[in-house]
């Protein structure tokens, strides 16, 4: 739970955009509401379309209804406008709060808005609340949950590959061209029927998925890598998951096994290194030294990159990327509890792209396993 740390906090933002707001109030909201903190108590300010639920459901120590603070600001600047400013000023007031703490992507009209009514604001330096990076116990089963609804997702779509027919480079689904959208649909159908939603869902084919973040789009050709990769979020929870496969449809040419069973072989090496202690660049580093012992060299051109040239793995948690990072760039230690993605891959245009990703928790030793999905890729 927040850590408030001796020191009061101030969000605005709806539950949907701030992963900071969920986690401070445990409670959906979906326009932006006032949150704060004072003396190490949790409050909220809302209206009464909220004011019942968010007072049941949420974690919040003081509920107090945005109308009457409206009302007061109406009386104490004639003339002027009642909005968020002066909202917060007057609470900060009656709660004798002095100095509010905010994140870094706080609104910045409302941030000079506060500093022109001279309510003293400081902006976070780093993370609002640091302590999210490491997860409760309850926290990685919601997690686990989230990668439950991405491995039905990724189930959908392998289904529908399997049964597609294949009518020269063409896929054929129920009588029509299998395409990335068609895929997606049925993708984000499955999701929603565990209880998730499935947003920016990637179903990427050929050159498309040498494009790390092409979502794909048209016909999915046989005998070509389609990258498969599902990052839902739980409706009940607001966790994701994230998982990535990468399927064939048809055969695959030795040079696309090749790719499949070097980035496989990488993130068996990663799974194998990180531990609670391990910096992220080490983990980085062993991804892309098994890459490279397989014959695939990364080269940056003008065309763009080839090889492996993203980060190795990302936080996820509430939201779908966050701390901490596995790059070449993470000096900081994994710390135990931190829920971290593992998801080499390898992108050569003309060949193919593969990605494979999973989702762990850091412990002591072995990570803990949060996905579960089959890894066979060649559906012939």
């Amino acid at each position: 739970m927040p850590t408030l740390k001796h020191r009061d906090i101030l969000l605005y933002s709806d539950t949907a955009r701030s992963a900071d707001a969920l986690y401070f109030g445990r409670v959906d909201v979906p326009d932006a509401f006032v949150a704060l903190s004072a003396g190490g108590k949790k409050i909220a300010i809302v209206s009464a379309l909220e004011f019942g639920r968010v007072k049941k459901a949420s974690d919040f120590d003081l509920v107090l209804p945005l109308e009457g603070f409206v009302e007061k600001a109406r009386r104490a600047w004639p003339g002027k406008k009642a909005g968020a400013a002066r909202v917060i000023v007057l609470a900060a007031k009656e709660l004798k709060v002095r100095l509010l703490t905010v994140p870094e992507d706080f609104p910045a009209g409302l941030y000079k808005e506060l500093s022109d009514l001279g309510l003293k604001v400081s902006i976070a330096d780093g993370l609002l609340f640091p302590e999210r990076e490491i997860k409760t116990p309850a926290e990685a089963l919601a997690l686990k949950e989230g990668n439950r609804c991405s491995a039905a997702g990724i189930a959908a779509a392998e289904r529908v590959l399997r049964e597609s027919k294949i009518k020269g480079r063409r896929l054929f689904y129920r009588g029509s061209v299998l395409t990335s959208e068609r895929l997606k649909v049925a993708i984000e159908t499955a999701c929603i029927e565990q209880g998730a939603v499935s947003s920016n869902t990637i179903v990427a084919g050929g050159d498309q998925g040498c494009d790390p973040h092409n979502r794909g789009s048209g016909p999915i050709y046989a005998n070509e890598m389609v990258i498969v990769d599902v990052f839902p979020r739980v409706s009940a929870t607001g966790f994701h998951g994230d998982m990535t496969r990468t399927f064939l449809r048809g055969r695959a040419s030795d040079a696309q096994k090749r790719i499949w069973a070097a980035v496989r072989e990488a993130q068996l090496a990663a799974l194998s290194t990180i531990r609670a202690g391990v910096p992220g660049n080490e983990v980085h580093r062993r991804v892309s030294e098994t890459l490279v012992s397989h014959g695939f060299e990364t080269r940056h051109t003008a065309s763009g990159s080839v090889g492996f040239f993203h980060g190795t793995g990302h936080g996820l948690g509430l939201e779908v990327h966050e701390p901490p990072r596995m790059n070449a760039h993470s000096e900081a230690p994994l710390k135990k509890g931190a829920v971290v993605t593992v998801e080499p891959g390898l992108y050569y245009p003309g060949v193919g792209a593969c990605r494979i990703e999973d989702v762990v928790q850091v412990t002591s030793a072995k990570p803990r396993m949060l996905s579960s999905y089959p890894y066979h890729w060649e559906l012939k």
